[in-house]
């Protein structure tokens, strides 16, 4: 463990290099910035943790630990969530108020999250500070004390407050809805808990505890670094996480199957309507993943990427006739299964006309009546957005340990790229008939008197 004394004299070398600015054109600067422009992923196994850096070059770090235990694999309502609240509480070598301290000395910045798949415990630094943080992250994951009273007191209330905001957001009451029609029990588990969920009977700090021995070992976790030396990560890697158990098999859950189905929710705090249909899987899962979703989902948009313009997209052009509405079409990527969606939000009235013609949209695709510049322009919008996501240092980040921990492959920019690149007229229409031709998943939430089924839609479910 690294001594007080050494967090004193990184701090005040930290604060020594904030209160005197250097030029720009010194090259002592510049020595201190290591790493290259290259956006591929290195990995390695360490002591059975897997491991994976990318070394962009830079004077900031970002490192994370991404274990599988996303709502996907809780055993239990909430447990994902309150596994997320005890990070970088108390450890048994530190307090929380140690840990806040000496991170605020060196810059740092720690957080935690987690989707449907993934639990993300993560810190952000300064690139010569990799060691401590290295050690924190191993020290978080193997030694946090679940106590009763920091559940009791500060966790579960903010669970709570949790579930009232959800109960208030019909954007995300209505993605949840989705979800569950689309998938039932894993991932179709919603990110919170919902209000009428009996918290006191699943959870508390014993089930936590439980959870955190199978969610943290190692063959269920990824270790994984934007702005660091592979070489010297492994190195930290090897020492600080030695506790992290391995003789635990990890969290597992059964193969995803789309059901398709329809949910009518009666709210009184706005509209929402999602159309979905079964998706893609992500990148890094491998011979499962289809390109051509995502630049049908470009295709589809609904909102515009220039500036004074109402943009290519079919449902752009189509939400302009209906100013009461926003449409949105997002593709949600997970290790065996994807969902695509379209979500309708405004004033009943216009969704329900924006809809209709969305579903027509739909159709023109399938028909092949859509234009061979349109379809390059999507297959272009596809093409940087896939990219961009894998030069984002946080999706790029999460996406990479969570290919790892589920089998596949870290996440490579230039692969993906020439994928989508690669999808004809003719697989885009294919992809679009064969959703019209399934199930589709219909989720409302608002006004139903005016928001339509999907029948009216002409939609099966």
């Amino acid at each position: 463990m690294i001594s007080r004394s050494a967090i004193g004299r990184n701090a005040q070398l930290a604060l020594r290099r904030q209160s005197c600015a250097q030029p720009a054109n010194r090259r002592g600067l510049a020595a201190t910035v290591s790493g290259s422009t290259s956006f591929s992923y290195d990995t390695a196994d360490v002591g059975g943790v897997k491991v994976a850096s990318r070394d962009v070059a830079g004077p900031t770090t970002k490192l994370a630990v991404v274990a599988k235990a996303g709502t996907r694999y809780q055993s239990l309502p909430g447990l994902t969530t309150g596994l997320e609240q005890f990070a970088f509480k108390n450890t048994n070598k530190r307090s929380a108020l140690r840990i806040t301290r000496e991170s605020e000395l060196l810059g740092g910045q720690l957080v935690a999250y987690h989707t449907r798949e993934a639990l993300v415990i993560e810190a952000k630094f300064l690139r010569e500070d990799l060691p401590y943080f290295t050690e924190l992250l191993g020290e978080v994951i193997s030694q946090t004390r679940y106590t009763a009273h920091e559940y009791h007191e500060e966790i579960e209330p903010i669970i709570h407050i949790a579930q009232k905001r959800l109960l208030g957001n019909v954007s995300e009451l209505a993605i949840n809805s989705a979800h569950g029609l689309a998938f039932h029990r894993g991932l179709g588990t919603p990110l919170e808990p919902s209000s009428s969920t009996p918290l006191n009977k699943y959870l508390n700090e014993e089930s936590i505890s439980s959870f955190a021995s199978s969610a943290y070992s190692k063959p269920n976790m990824a270790i994984v670094a934007n702005g660091a030396d592979q070489a010297e990560l492994t190195k930290w890697v090897g020492e600080f996480f030695k506790e992290v158990s391995s003789s635990a098999s990890g969290l597992s859950s059964e193969a995803t199957k789309y059901y398709g189905g329809e949910e009518r929710i009666a709210h009184g705090s706005g509209n929402s309507l999602i159309l979905a249909f079964p998706g893609s899987s992500s990148f890094t899962a491998g011979g499962s993943y289809k390109p051509e979703i995502s630049v049908l989902a470009a295709l589809l948009g609904g909102q515009s990427t220039i500036k004074w313009s109402p943009g290519f997209s079919l449902l752009s052009k189509i939400s302009s006739s209906f100013p009461g509405a926003s449409v949105a079409t997002t593709h949600f990527a997970y290790s065996d299964a994807g969902l695509l969606t379209i979500q309708f939000s405004g004033s009943a009235e216009a969704i329900r006309g924006a809809s209709t013609e969305a579903v027509k949209a739909l159709k023109s695709i399938a028909d092949g009546s859509i234009s061979k510049e349109d379809i390059t322009k999507a297959v272009a919008l596809a093409k940087y957005n896939a990219l961009e996501e894998g030069q984002n240092i946080e999706a790029g980040l999460v996406s990479t340990g969570a290919g790892l921990v589920q089998g596949g492959k870290a996440f490579q920019i230039d692969e993906i790229g020439k994928s989508v690149a690669a999808v004809s007229a003719d697989k885009l229409k294919a992809a679009a008939k064969a959703l019209l031709e399934g199930k589709a998943t219909v989720s409302a939430v608002g006004d139903l008197y005016v928001l339509p089924y999907a029948e009216e839609l002409g939609l099966k479910v």
